[in-house]
C-alpha cells in the first residue's frame, strides 16, 4: 500500500440497517499512477520530484516512456532514465512501457474522434499519433486513477478531460504540484548546479541525500527554490550514518581507509581525501624537530588522537606533519589521517633526510 494512499469511506450516517456511530468497512480503491518521462537524457530534477512523488501517493506504478515526439528523444536518454530511477530506489510495478511501441493502439481507439479534435492534431500526417492522444489512451488501458505531474502540465488538463469523456472514460484526478526553480526565479534549468539527477551524481552527493531532499519538498502548492545548502547538509547526514564498510566501498577504497572519509560532506570530496592517503604527493617539509617527536611517537605505539595532542603540546608543527603524509596544507582530520596508516608507511613519509 503506497503511504499516500487514498481511501474511500461510506458516509455511515446514512446507511440503510446501521445505526449512527456503527463503523462501516473500508471500501479502499488502489491508487494506481503512472510516472511518465520523455527520453531526453537524466532526468531533470524536477521529473525526480514527480516520480517520488508518483511513488509515495501510489499503490501501484506504471513506467512510461513518452518518446512520441522523435526529434525530442536522445540516443540513450532511457537508459539514463532507468539508471536514474534505480539510482535513487523508486520502483515501479509496470514497464517501461513505451509509447511508441503502442501507436496502432492509440490510433485504433482514438479513431472515432478523428485526426483533430477541439482544435488539436491527434494525429500527425504520417499517421503517428500525438502525445495528448497517447497520453489519454494509456492512461485509459492502464487503469490510471491519479496522474500527478508538475505544474507546468496544468493547461493539458482541460483537453485530456475532454478526450476521456470523448472516448466514454472517466477521467482520472489530476495532481498538479510546484516546479523547482533556479537561482533567477524561474524554472531549473537541467545544465545548472543541481538541475539534473546525472549532475548531483556525479558531484558525489549520495542517493540517500537526493531521496531525502526530494521528500521533504513531497508535492509541493507552489513553485520551491533549489535549495543546494539542504542537499549539502542531507548529503554531510547520509555519509555519516553508512557504516565504514559502506562508505569505503562507496569511494572504491580499502575499509582501513574509512576514517579519513568521515570528514567528507560528499563522495567527491571522500575520493579526494582517500587520494591524499593513498597517493600522497611528494613534498619536501623541513621541520626536523617535529617529524622525529612524531616518529618516537608512532614507534611507542601512541593511539593517533593522543600522538596529536601530544605534539600540540610540545609546539609542534602539524601543517608540516600534515605535508609530510599527505603533500597537502588542508584535508581530512590528522589524526584519521594518522590512523588510516600502517606504521612503516608513517614512517617512511616523515623520514628525516
Amino acid at each position: 500500500m503506497g503511504s499516500g494512499g487514498l481511501a474511500v469511506l461510506a458516509e455511515n450516517s446514512c446507511a440503510p440497517g446501521l445505526h449512527r456511530g456503527q463503523n462501516l468497512t473500508l471500501a479502499r480503491v488502489p491508487v494506481k499512477v503512472r510516472f511518465a518521462p520523455s527520453p531526453t537524457g537524466s532526468l531533470h530534477l524536477g521529473n525526480a520530484l514527480s516520480a517520488v512523488a508518483n511513488r509515495r501517493l501510489g499503490d501501484w506504478m506504471l513506467l512510461r516512456i513518452d518518446d512520441t515526439d522523435p526529434a525530442r528523444n536522445v540516443p540513450g536518454g532511457e537508459k539514463a532514465i532507468l539508471r536514474d530511477l534505480e539510482w535513487l530506489g523508486i520502483a515501479w510495478d509496470e514497464g517501461p512501457a513505451r509509447q511508441s511501441d503502442r501507436a496502432e493502439r492509440h490510433r485504433e481507439v482514438g479513431a472515432p474522434l478523428g485526426d483533430r479534435f477541439d482544435g488539436t492534431t491527434l494525429l500527425r500526417e504520417d499517421g503517428s499519433p500525438t502525445y495528448q492522444l497517447a497520453s489519454v489512451v494509456d492512461d485509459i488501458d492502464f487503469g490510471i486513477t491519479h496522474v500527478v505531474r508538475g505544474n507546468d502540465h496544468r493547461p493539458n488538463e482541460a483537453l485530456h478531460r475532454r478526450l476521456f469523456d470523448a472516448l466514454g472514460a472517466t477521467p482520472p484526478e489530476f495532481v498538479h504540484h510546484g516546479l523547482i526553480l533556479g537561482p533567477d526565479g524561474r524554472k531549473l534549468a537541467k545544465r545548472a548546479p543541481g538541475g539534473s539527477v546525472a549532475s548531483l551524481r556525479e558531484e558525489g552527493i549520495p542517493a540517500e541525500a537526493v531521496r531525502a531532499y526530494l521528500e521533504e519538498l513531497g508535492m509541493p502548492r507552489h513553485d520551491v527554490q533549489l535549495d543546494l545548502p539542504r542537499l549539502r547538509r542531507l548529503s554531510t547526514e547520509a555519509l555519516a550514518g553508512l557504516s565504514d564498510e559502506e562508505l569505503a566501498a562507496r569511494v572504491g577504497v580499502p575499509v582501513s581507509v574509512a576514517p579519513v572519509l568521515r570528514g567528507a560532506r560528499d563522495l567527491a570530496e571522500a575520493r579526494d581525501y582517500a587520494t591524499l592517503v593513498l597517493e600522497p604527493a611528494e613534498t619536501k617539509v623541513d621541520s626536523p624537530e617535529t617529524l622525529a617527536r612524531f616518529r618516537e611517537l608512532v614507534e611507542a605505539g601512541i593511539e593517533p588522537r593522543a600522538l596529536v595532542r601530544e605534539l600540540k603540546a610540545v609546539g609542534g608543527d602539524l601543517k608540516a606533519l600534515r605535508l609530510a603524509l599527505t603533500g597537502r596544507e588542508r584535508g581530512p582530520e590528522l589524526a584519521a589521517v594518522i590512523a588510516a596508516l600502517p606504521r612503516d608507511e608513517l614512517l617512511r613519509r616523515t623520514a628525516l633526510g
